[in-house]
C-alpha cells in the first residue's frame, strides 16, 4: 500500500502506522509558545495570508503591540478552513475537520489549560466500517477499528467546527488589521526595508514580511521574489507533495451507510465517511474526500452534477440502489485543488526530510519569513502545525533568528 494511501485511511480511521505524527509525535509538543512569551520590537510586520498560521503568528504580534498587517488574497480569513451552518442541521467544516491528536493539542494552541474541557469533542472510535475495492464490499471487524483508535486516537468537534476554533481563538483578536482581496504578487527584500506589491497595484512596506501562503501557490510562482528564491529553496518546495483534491458532501433521507468507508485500489486516493458521526442530529450527511488520483477521473467527467452521478452510482452499486432511494438531491463539493489560491489539499508532514524542512524554513535574509503546515518542525497534523508553525515562525522573526 503506497504511503499516502495510510495517511488517508489515518485521517478517516486513525490507522495504525509507526509514524512519529499526530497524536504518536505529542512529546515534540512545546510546553510554551510565542503566544505566552513577550516580545519587545518596534519594527513594522507584514503577514501574507490569513489561514490558520499567518493568524497565529498575527495574534502574537497583537499581544505584543507590534504594528502589522495582514495581506489575505480572498474575502474572508481561515484559508483552508472554512464552515457551513445552512447545508444542514449542524455545523460542517468544509476544510479541515479532524483533530489528528490528542484532545489536550487545544490546549497547546491556545496557551490556556482548560480549554479541550471545555469543548465538546467526539472521540473518533468507528463501531463499524467497510472496504470496497470497486466491485466487492466487506465489514472491517471491529477489533481492527479498535486498535486503529488505541494506536491512534482522533478526536473532532461535536457542537463546533476548526474553522469557529480557529476564528474564535486567533481570527477574531486581529482581524481588523486584515486586508482582504489583496492577492501578493511580488516580494522584494533586496532593500534595508521589504517592499510587498499586491495584484491591484498596492505597496506595502514592512521590516519583516511572514510568508504564509499554501505551497501549491509557491510552488506555482505566483509570487515573483527580488532577489529570486535560491535554487535549494525551489527544490525543497516542489520535493512536498500537495495532491489536488476535493470534499464532497451529500444529504440523505436516512442513514444507510457505515461510519466509513476505505476505498482500496492500485490508483485510489478516497474514503467515504459519515460525516454526522457522534453528534446529536436529525440530518443524514455522507462526505466523500477524494484526491490524486482519484480526483483525475472526477475531473474527467466534466462537471459537478456528473461527479455526484458517479458517486451515487458507485454507492448504488455498494448498497443495492439505497443511495439512489434516498439522495435529496442537495450537495456541496470544495474543490480545494482548483482554487486559485489554495492549489491542493494538505501536506504530509512526515515525509520531509529534515534537510528539507531547514530549508523550507530558512529566512530570506532575515527579512522574509515562511510558516505554514508546510513549515511545522514538529510533524503535527493540519490544523495544529500550522498553528505551531505560526508561532515558532513570528518567534525566530521578532528575535531575528533564521
Amino acid at each position: 500500500m503506497r504511503i499516502r494511501y495510510i495517511v488517508k485511511f489515518t485521517m478517516i480511521f486513525g490507522l495504525m502506522g509507526c509514524f512519529a505524527w499526530g497524536p504518536r509525535a505529542s512529546k515534540y509538543l512545546p510546553e510554551t509558545t510565542a503566544l505566552q512569551q513577550h516580545y519587545d520590537y518596534d519594527g513594522e510586520v507584514i503577514i501574507i495570508g490569513a489561514g490558520a498560521a499567518g493568524l497565529a503568528a498575527a495574534r502574537v504580534l497583537e499581544e505584543n503591540n507590534v504594528s502589522y498587517v495582514i495581506l489575505e488574497a480572498t474575502a474572508r480569513l481561515g484559508g483552508r478552513l472554512g464552515e457551513s451552518t445552512e447545508f444542514a442541521d449542524f455545523p460542517i467544516d468544509l476544510g479541515a475537520e479532524w483533530i489528528h491528536n490528542n484532545a489536550e493539542i487545544l490546549d497547546v494552541l491556545t496557551g490556556e489549560p482548560g480549554t479541550a474541557a471545555s469543548i465538546e469533542l467526539i472521540p473518533y472510535h468507528l463501531k463499524n466500517a467497510g472496504r470496497w475495492d470497486g466491485e466487492s464490499y466487506e465489514t472491517v471487524s471491529q477489533w481492527e477499528l479498535d486498535a486503529r483508535f488505541s494506536y491512534f486516537p482522533e478526536y473532532k468537534f461535536k457542537n463546533s467546527t476548526w474553522f469557529n476554533f480557529v476564528r474564535t481563538h486567533f481570527g477574531v483578536p486581529v482581524e481588523e488589521k486584515i486586508k482582504y482581496e489583496s492577492p501578493v504578487t511580488a516580494i522584494d527584500y533586496s532593500g534595508e526595508r521589504v517592499e510587498v506589491k499586491t495584484e491591484e497595484g498596492q505597496l506595502f512596506v514592512a521590516d519583516k514580511v511572514l510568508v504564509t501562503v499554501s505551497v501549491g501557490v509557491l510552488k506555482a510562482d505566483v509570487i515573483a521574489f527580488n532577489p529570486p528564491l535560491s535554487a535549494t529553496k525551489r527544490a525543497a518546495f516542489e520535493e512536498v507533495e500537495f495532491d489536488q483534491g476535493f470534499k464532497l458532501f451529500l444529504k440523505f433521507s436516512e442513514q444507510f451507510y457505515p461510519d466509513a468507508i476505505e476505498c482500496t485500489g492500485e490508483a485510489v486516493d478516497k474514503a467515504y465517511w459519515d460525516v454526522t458521526f457522534g453528534k446529536d442530529v436529525n440530518d443524514h450527511v455522507l462526505g466523500l474526500l477524494a484526491r490524486t488520483p482519484s480526483v483525475e477521473n472526477y475531473y474527467a467527467l466534466g462537471s459537478e452534477e456528473a461527479i455526484v452521478t458517479a458517486v451515487l452510482e458507485e454507492l448504488d452499486l455498494m448498497f443495492d440502489g439505497a443511495a439512489s432511494r434516498t439522495y435529496t438531491e442537495e450537495y456541496m463539493l470544495l474543490d480545494w485543488g482548483r482554487q486559485e489560491h489554495v492549489r491542493g489539499t494538505w501536506v504530509e508532514g512526515f515525509l520531509i526530510e529534515n534537510a528539507t524542512l531547514e530549508t523550507l524554513n530558512a529566512s530570506l535574509a532575515h527579512k522574509v519569513y515562511f510558516a505554514g503546515e508546510v513549515n511545522d518542525a514538529r510533524r503535527q497534523l493540519g490544523v495544529p502545525g500550522a498553528i505551531l508553525s505560526g508561532f515558532d515562525a513570528v518567534d525566530r522573526l521578532l528575535k531575528g533568528q533564521d
